[in-house]
């Protein structure tokens, strides 16, 4: 049976991937801090025939990646999909954020999200079949003034994706760079981004992003950019001279 990875399956994308998953016939994996949440979603898909297994986790800490293979091992599993959606964003003035959660932040949005992948690729090599999803942002293509940090971890996770896509393509393995814009969800209130004049401006669904993903991944398509609105701003920054596209970046982005 097809097992899918689901990180950050607590609230917002995660979670809506994971029903998305599970409505294609997936059984699931699902990966949060939140483990109330985890089993409150797991037993509504439970209850649609798929089984789910919920393994908590604060993905940021070393060698919690480690730790939870683990557990897959013991339990028989095999992931034939995963989806990185665990991350998280601060905005404000890099001098002023506190710099351990900056440092937590490249450590779940980065470091965590290479080692998933390094650990659940060679058994998708073997078996020459598989896909991995990792969520980056149209914060990818140009930098972002008052969220600096956030903006410098999702270019690693685009750049890293294709790198990874053009490597394993030839192995039957899917990887796909999903960026999305501005999107109505937790992470929106959290990272504080629902104040800025993006996310009041351009903030989109939930819904179409997760169904561009997985459309993506169904198409081994290397990025995918959500909508078309977000598409002409990925893509500004290429006839756009980068002092400008800073300007702007940080216009939209500045608190207050």
């Amino acid at each position: 049976m097809a097992t899918a990875w689901v990180t950050g399956a607590s609230a917002g994308l995660g979670e809506g991937f994971a029903r998305k998953l599970a409505a294609r016939g997936h059984d699931l994996i699902l990966t949060a801090r939140r483990a109330d949440r985890l089993e409150a979603l797991a037993a509504e898909l439970r209850a649609g025939g798929r089984q789910v297994h919920v393994l908590p986790a604060d993905l940021a800490k070393p060698g919690a990646v480690d730790a939870l293979m683990a557990e897959i091992a013991r339990a028989g599993l095999s992931v034939n999909l995963l989806v990185n959606n665990a991350g998280f964003g601060l905005r404000g003035a890099f001098a002023e954020l506190d710099r351990a959660k900056q440092a937590e932040m490249i450590d779940l949005n980065c470091r965590a999200l290479v080692e998933l992948c390094h650990a659940v690729l060679p058994g998708m090599i073997q078996m020459r079949q598989g896909g991995i999803l990792n969520v980056a942002s149209t914060a990818a293509f140009q930098p972002g003034p008052w969220m600096s940090v956030y903006y410098a971890t999702k270019a690693f996770v685009l750049s890293f994706s294709e790198g990874l896509h053009e490597e394993v393509k030839a192995q039957g393995v899917r990887v796909a760079a999903l960026c999305p814009g501005a999107t109505r969800t937790e992470f929106g209130a959290i990272s504080d981004m629902e104040s800025s004049r993006l996310f009041k401006m351009l903030a989109g669904e939930a819904e179409q992003v997760i169904d561009d993903g997985l459309r993506a991944l169904d198409r081994n398509q290397a990025v995918k950019v959500s909508g078309l609105v977000n598409a002409a701003i990925a893509a500004s920054p290429r006839f756009t001279p980068r002092w400008l596209a800073r300007a702007i970046a940080g216009g939209l982005q500045k608190p207050g």
